[in-house]
């Protein structure tokens, strides 16, 4: 063999050993998530995970999301917190959607972990991707794809996304066409959120967590009029530094136990104190706890407010507390729950614990029958809210009580 030829093996060796290693999945760490996505990142999307069916090998999903804050550097955090198996994606991409599953031409590239464009996720664990480079709008449709070659066994997402996403077979993640993403879907599959860099640094997020009424149950689907989409809007023109917003709103939800979902005082690391750049928490739960007869009192409740104020205040993050909405007419509604719902928000407004105070309940209360919504606000079940009714609890919200620094 010449000297020539030799070289020749050597580099086309390399090449193949460089391949490999850019396609060979990386395993995401065990463990809980990392408390950021990175240096001077915020979150600028996110949604509660939960159990959501069952996975499908060889199946691909667009996923699309609406950013609240801009930035550069996008990350995405990848989630199979509730699999009983490894989980491998060889394939996920992020860019522009232009309409329905259709992108914007040039907008979409590769994410990388590690420098794969393969991860592989322990059943448990959750995956930053590399930073992307290029800038993000805040206000805009992001769409990111994911193919999985191997999935079986529960699969973890977010059911109630009150937008559209769409689900193919086989990897159609790098076309720019919506043509091979044909089948929709109402729920975010293995994606739990989204950051930025922001320009300013000294930019910050909050969490929205809650219930159904956060997660955004009969806000007309697809326009992003969940409140707390209208308190993005509201932040991006305001003068504060906070811009980010995560919705970490789910449906059933409950402060203290886990019947619906895993309850907020179980998934507060995962939803709220791990998101990168977050600030301000806003807790909005209760209605579920006190509501069909479930024996809870107001000690109950209070007693949990107080840990979530705890620890979210050893974390360094501030608490507006949100006071618990009227529901009479609900089919589970009586004496004994408005009784609590009175003497929960009562702690809410005045025990001191909260760094401040969003009130909800003044906001949609009728002034004739206060134990009710106001009609105005009202979809017809007499607990959930109307595009306006989301609307004006985002106007409840002082943007100066986000600003808060321990």
């Amino acid at each position: 063999m010449t000297g020539r030829a030799a070289r020749g093996r050597r580099l086309a060796a390399a090449l193949l050993l460089t391949l490999a290693c850019q396609w060979a999945p990386v395993r995401a760490a065990t463990g809980p998530p990392a408390p950021t996505g990175g240096a001077g990142q915020v979150v600028t999307w996110a949604a509660s995970a939960d159990r959501l069916g069952e996975g499908a090998a060889g199946r691909g999903y667009r996923l699309i999301v609406h950013t609240s804050v801009a930035g550069s550097g996008l990350r995405v955090r990848l989630s199979n917190a509730f699999g009983d198996r490894p989980l491998t994606l060889d394939s996920v991409r992020a860019g522009l959607r232009l309409r329905g599953a259709a992108l914007v031409p040039g907008s979409d590239r590769p994410l990388t972990f590690r420098g794969s464009r393969a991860v592989t996720l322990p059943a448990g664990t959750v995956a930053w991707s590399d930073p992307l480079p290029g800038n993000v709008p805040a206000g805009s449709d992001l769409a990111v794809s994911l193919h999985t070659p191997d999935a079986a066994g529960p699969a973890t997402g977010h059911a109630l996304a009150m937008q559209t996403s769409y689900v193919g077979q086989g990897d159609h993640t790098a076309e720019t066409s919506g043509a091979n993403w044909a089948r929709p879907t109402g729920s975010w599959w293995y994606l739990d959120a989204v950051s930025v860099r922001p320009e300013d640094p000294a930019t910050g997020a909050v969490v929205a967590l809650g219930d159904s009424l956060t997660d955004g149950w009969q806000s007309t689907p697809g326009l992003d009029r969940r409140w707390p989409d209208y308190l993005a809007r509201r932040l991006h023109s305001a003068p504060a530094s906070v811009k980010g917003v995560a919705n970490e709103g789910m449906s059933g939800n409950k402060v203290l136990t886990d019947d619906a979902g895993t309850g907020a005082l179980h998934r507060l690391e995962r939803d709220v104190l791990t998101q990168p750049g977050v600030r301000t928490v806003l807790l909005f739960e209760g209605v579920n706890d006190l509501k069909a007869h479930t024996g809870v009192t107001a000690a109950d409740l209070i007693a949990g407010y107080r840990t979530i104020v705890r620890r979210a205040h050893a974390a360094g993050l501030c608490v507006v507390g949100a006071t618990i909405g009227p529901f009479e007419g609900w089919s589970e509604w009586d004496p004994a729950a408005e009784a609590v719902r009175q003497e929960a928000n009562r702690f809410i407004r005045t025990g001191g614990e909260f760094d401040a105070v969003a009130d909800f309940d003044r906001v949609l209360r009728s002034p004739h029958v206060p134990r009710r919504l106001l009609p105005a606000f009202d979809n017809g079940d007499h607990l959930h809210l109307d595009d306006a009714g989301m609307r004006a609890l985002a106007g409840a919200v002082d943007p100066r009580t986000l600003e808060c620094a321990r």
